[in-house]
């Protein structure tokens, strides 16, 4: 299904569909602050493995972010983080970043791996952040790729419809999306590190 939703007029029936279909176990495609993103309910394991089908690799070894509607989801999936670290990522979301942390014990139940990091999004795009909202936990989430070699990210909805259409559930239409993917900081670590320069510029 194509769903078309408006970031500056978002439809309450609209979220609570996309929930129903995260909530039974779908995968969706949806707008982020950055790239298109592949996504399911994190609590659905059955739904993981699908979109790690889809992407081309085991569960274990996939670098899937949590997209989260604040940062009140942290301590559910992280070891506790010092102030400095808090108060960077206070000050740069919601926002185009993935912050890499530390992960706690239910991460690798979730993965079914050793998994000792997790990534944290907090996308500054309202319609994101009300399915996250409304579904009650984060999304597992991974950016949707282009296999042309020169375009990283398929930007034009109705074109990531057309290729995902038999694999996902809904694909969300809310216009051009970015190409360029999330500034991914490694706050794991003593010292803070880029691993991926992107749309974020760390204030």
């Amino acid at each position: 299904m194509l769903l078309k939703i408006f970031q500056e007029n978002i439809n309450d029936r609209h979220i609570r569909k996309v929930v129903d279909v995260l909530q039974s176990g779908g995968i969706i495609i949806y707008p982020t602050d950055t790239v298109y993103g592949l996504g399911c309910d994190i609590n659905n394991q059955k739904a993981v493995e699908k979109i790690a089908k889809i992407k081309g690799v085991k569960t274990e070894n996939a670098l899937f972010s949590f997209v989260c509607h604040d940062l009140s989801h942290l301590s559910d999936f992280t070891k506790p983080i010092n102030n400095d670290i808090y108060k960077l990522m206070r000050r740069n979301l919601p926002g185009p970043f993935t912050f890499i942390l530390q992960a706690n014990s239910k991460v690798p139940k979730l993965f079914k791996s050793k998994k000792k990091t997790v990534g944290i999004r907090v996308p500054d795009n309202n319609i994101a952040l009300e399915i996250v909202k409304e579904l009650g936990n984060p999304i597992m989430s991974t950016s949707v790729h282009d296999e042309d070699d020169v375009i990283e990210y398929t930007t034009d909805p109705e074109l990531i419809y057309e290729k995902y259409r038999d694999i996902v559930d809904i694909v969300i239409d809310a216009g051009y999306g970015n190409n360029e993917a999330s500034t991914v900081v490694d706050c794991s670590k003593e010292e803070i590190e880029i691993l991926r320069e992107g749309a974020g510029i760390l204030k």
